[in-house]
């Protein structure tokens, strides 16, 4: 549930109509709502109270410093994949000791920014990254958290791009290798295997590759204690799905009942990291049309969003839902492709769309767009990023602004050059 709704045949975020938003604010331009944040953290959190457990928002699905405080004020931690990350959730108030640090190319400053800040622990992808911890922990004179990232070899029956369990992905290691490697991390002196990591993909729709997965991680973890190791975390990583079109993926509490089952006899902290499922149906991207043009074989609304502001489309052949944000009244749908400025054929939004008729000035919510919207936002064709704006019962707060001409070239010098 969201609370992006129709009130009098107009689209409203909360108590807000998106067209005061839009002339407020300008297009195009994010719009999420606390109340449904807030719904969909504790709606994945509460169902696992009867273990112990850290619920570790994601921050790439959406990491404006924000939404990061607001969930950090509810009791959450954060998995982060970079130094950038990291700093974000310091600067946002987080816990930086409920914080899990994934990623296959952690660099040494970043290695080092996480030590002092005391992060939880690192989830290791390789035995070059163990011995890089290693290195710099012995620099500091400190001693690193630490649990490998295993490949359970789950398949998550997601898009290719966001399966990361496989043995093909780049990610994690293989189980059989586990072994030898935790083995070889109890020999170092300044790391501490402490548990266990997975994340087989995202945008999974049924709940069997996570119990498949929870199995094979069990028997791992069974086999460190009996030698000798103290696994005291699990971390499942994340991936529930969302409803984009006509998904039907597991609610929360059904993921949750059937983790619950398996995970309460190994006496773990249990760790998840959710993020599209909290932040993907909580934001959408508002944009007005700027021209309708007909060709003999299609017909296209030419809108201010482009493929910088919402790569999904272009990237993965994802789908959002497209609605006018007046109501569509009665009209006859026409099939349009949607598509923004940008000089590249993938610069769509959604393609052979049965939409009510739309005209020049009229605007469009691109629904579902809380998550990997503005957080793979680029200044592709020199075009500044869209502002964010957070939606709170009748109130609106800029929470990024647009960016302006100047601040595309603010790093930027010309050099005097010889002849």
């Amino acid at each position: 549930m969201h609370h992006f709704e129709y009130k009098a045949n107009e689209l409203h975020c909360e108590d807000v109509p998106l067209k005061e938003i839009a002339r407020k604010y300008g297009t195009p331009c994010y719009v999420y709502s606390r109340a449904t944040l807030e719904r969909h953290f504790r709606a994945f959190d509460d169902p696992f109270a009867d273990i112990e457990h850290l619920t570790c928002y994601s921050v790439k699905a959406s990491s404006n410093i924000a939404l990061l405080n607001l969930f950090a004020r509810m009791g959450g931690g954060f998995d982060i994949v970079s130094g950038g990350e990291l700093h974000r959730v310091k600067k946002a108030g987080g816990d930086t000791k409920k914080v899990v640090f994934s990623g296959v190319g952690k660099a040494e400053w970043e290695i080092r920014e996480a030590l002092e800040a005391d992060v939880l622990m690192f989830n290791i992808e390789s035995e070059a990254e163990l011995f890089r911890i290693d290195k710099v922990c012995r620099a500091l004179d400190m001693k690193g958290r630490m649990a490998f990232r295993v490949n359970p070899e789950v398949d998550p029956k997601t898009h290719p791009y966001i399966s990361t369990g496989m043995k093909e992905a780049k990610f994690g290691i293989d189980t059989r290798k586990a072994m030898q490697l935790y083995r070889l991390s109890k020999k170092l002196e300044h790391v501490e295997p402490v548990g266990v990591d997975c994340h087989i993909g995202s945008q999974i729709s049924q709940t069997s590759p996570f119990v498949e997965a929870l199995m094979r991680l069990m028997e791992l973890v069974q086999a460190l204690r009996q030698e000798g190791l103290e696994i005291k975390y699990l971390d499942l990583g994340g991936g529930l799905g969302i409803t984009y079109s006509d998904e039907k993926p597991p609610l929360p509490k059904e993921y949750a009942d059937e983790i619950l089952a398996m995970a309460k006899s190994l006496e773990v902290t249990l760790v998840l990291e959710p993020g599209r499922v909290i932040v993907g149906n909580a934001g959408i991207l508002l944009s007005t049309v700027h021209y309708v043009k007909e060709t003999p074989e299609k017909k296209f609304v030419i809108v201010d969003a482009a493929l910088n502001d919402c790569i999904r489309p272009a990237l993965y052949g994802a789908y959002h839902e497209i609605r006018p944000v007046n109501g569509p009244g009665d009209a006859e749908e026409e099939v349009v492709d949607v598509v923004g400025p940008i000089c590249e054929t993938g610069d769509f939004l959604a393609k052979s769309r049965p939409l009510a008729p739309l005209s020049e000035g009229e605007m469009i919510a691109v629904m579902s767009g809380g998550a990997y919207c503005a957080s793979m936002a680029s200044n592709y064709n020199s075009r500044p990023r869209a502002p964010e704006v957070l939606v709170s019962g009748a109130d609106t707060y800029l929470i990024r602004e647009r960016e302006s001409l100047d601040d595309l070239i603010d790093k930027e010098t010309v050099v005097e050059l010889g002849e």
